[in-house]
């Protein structure tokens, strides 16, 4: 067993240094700490409240379903992620463990595994699809790409951002599970009621 942790951990920062090093170039060099930031970026957060707010009020009601199951995902995601699986873990970011990483922004003081990031878009990502799949495509290249630019960066092992994707669908699907129950017990009160109304007539 530790043979083969050593082996997948050995394998996982290969394939760091070949993204971190061997894929560099200066486009993603200007592009990637943009994407893998974009919530540093305030006018980002004002643009991104606004249309949230827009989709719960204004929009269709899948377009409605998709932005609350995405808050509900996304904080369930972001919580389990950030106080219990990295702790739970506790693997340092390859930027402070690794000779020569190529990091392009600064590298954080918390752990490494899973990616939070990652966690976030993809658990993002699978509740849209489900509620919006027109879009299904666009949703799921833009969480790669953040998942992407987090090793790019130098922040994260590709594991870390695999984890985080596996987490972040996992949390997505709970809270379309429990979506998808919560309406049919509506359904099943309906009916019983509409059905009692019935029988008093």
């Amino acid at each position: 067993m530790n043979e083969f942790l050593n082996t997948l951990l050995s394998f996982d920062t290969q394939a760091f240094y070949f993204i971190n090093h061997s894929l560099q170039n200066w486009f993603f060099d200007f592009l990637m700490p943009i994407i893998t930031d974009l919530n540093h970026y305030r006018v980002i957060i004002v643009a991104a409240f606004v249309i949230l707010a827009l989709m719960i009020i204004r929009g269709k009601s899948n377009v409605r379903l998709g932005a609350i199951l995405l808050v509900l995902a996304v904080a369930f995601s972001d919580q389990l992620n950030s106080f219990v699986l990295k702790f739970l873990f506790s693997r340092p970011r390859p930027c402070h463990v690794l000779q020569d990483v190529h990091l392009l922004v600064g590298c954080g003081g918390g752990f490494s595994f899973p990616s939070s990031h990652a966690a976030n878009n993809f658990a993002g990502a699978l509740v849209l699809a489900y509620c919006i799949p027109r879009y299904r495509w666009w949703f799921w290249s833009f969480a790669t790409l953040v998942a992407f630019s987090r090793i790019y960066v130098g922040v994260h092992y590709p594991l870390d951002v695999i984890g985080g994707a596996i987490v972040g669908m996992a949390c997505g699907s709970i809270v379309i599970v429990l979506y998808l129950l919560f309406e049919r017990l509506i359904t099943v009160y309906k009916v019983r009621k509409y059905q009692t109304h019935i029988n008093t007539q």
